[in-house]
């Protein structure tokens, strides 16, 4: 039965965080944010705006030059956290198993320990009998695919995407899409999505935060109220149309464009 997405509490809060880089740059300011448990939540915004370096403190890559991040519930090991970055950045010499193993590896988990794990997350993202492929004998949406599975193998409790479908064509971006919110809905793990797309964010989210540049910053948020599961039913839908036609006047709001004027919502470079 379609129903709308259950969270949990707050899984982690951003308190007045900020990020300035060592030639001033302020890419981070008073950024406060919360995510919870369960939570599909977009970053919606311009080049420019933070998302990428707010996604990459959460990750534990960079940390902040003020503010904090304050994590609820259980302590996240390295395990807990899953990343799937813009390019599928995966080791052109090994095979489709290899590159999804590499975080157990990375782990001291053997082959032969991994298998069950690494076949079962293989066939969650449709990639049952590639196995043995390599990178260079796949499609873009493929090694995508092999892509989400790393970050998946490990079973994370947060699952963080700086725009893994952006360089993809639209027919495989829609399935992605599909995919990734029949895995969600499955494992119900908490995703923070980084996007410029306003029908890709509406689509996937529960909840979405636009952030304006120049500095980074929240500028506001909507929850997504429409029901999962959602299908291409939901895409060619009047809620869709009117749920992005809203996001997409918050977004033009925090780019400086009134409403009905300038790039269309969808080409924000």
């Amino acid at each position: 039965m379609a129903q709308a997405a259950a969270t949990d509490g707050p899984q982690l809060i951003l308190r007045s965080v900020g990020k300035t880089f060592g030639n001033d740059v302020v890419a981070l300011r008073d950024v406060n944010m919360t995510i919870n448990h369960g939570d599909f939540l977009s970053l919606l915004g311009p080049s420019g705006c933070g998302k990428s370096t707010a996604l990459r403190l959460v990750a534990g890559l960079s940390s902040p030059t003020s503010g904090l991040l304050d994590w609820r519930g259980p302590p996240m090991g390295k395990s807990d956290v899953g990343f799937v970055f813009q390019e599928p950045t995966l080791m052109p010499w090994a095979t489709v198993f290899e590159n999804v193993w590499l975080p157990l590896r990375l782990q001291g988990v053997s082959r032969a320990e991994a298998t069950p794990q690494v076949s079962e997350v293989l066939a969650q993202v449709n990639l049952t009998g590639f196995e043995n492929a390599v990178p260079r004998e796949l499609s873009g949406g493929m090694k995508m695919r092999v892509s989400i599975a790393r970050g998946l193998v490990t079973r994370p409790r947060l699952l963080l995407m700086d725009e893994p479908f952006a360089a993809l064509d639209e027919i495989t971006r829609f399935q992605l899409n599909s995919d990734l919110l029949a895995l969600w809905e499955q494992e119900r793990f908490t995703v923070i999505f980084v996007t410029h797309s306003v029908f890709e964010s509406v689509f996937l989210s529960n909840r979405i935060v636009v952030m304006a540049a120049h500095p980074g910053r929240v500028y506001g948020e909507m929850e997504v109220d429409a029901p999962y599961p959602r299908d291409e039913q939901f895409r060619t839908s009047e809620d869709y149309a009117h749920l992005t036609r809203k996001a997409s006047s918050i977004l033009r709001a925090a780019m400086g464009i009134e409403d009905g004027e300038g790039a269309h919502p969808d080409v924000l470079h």
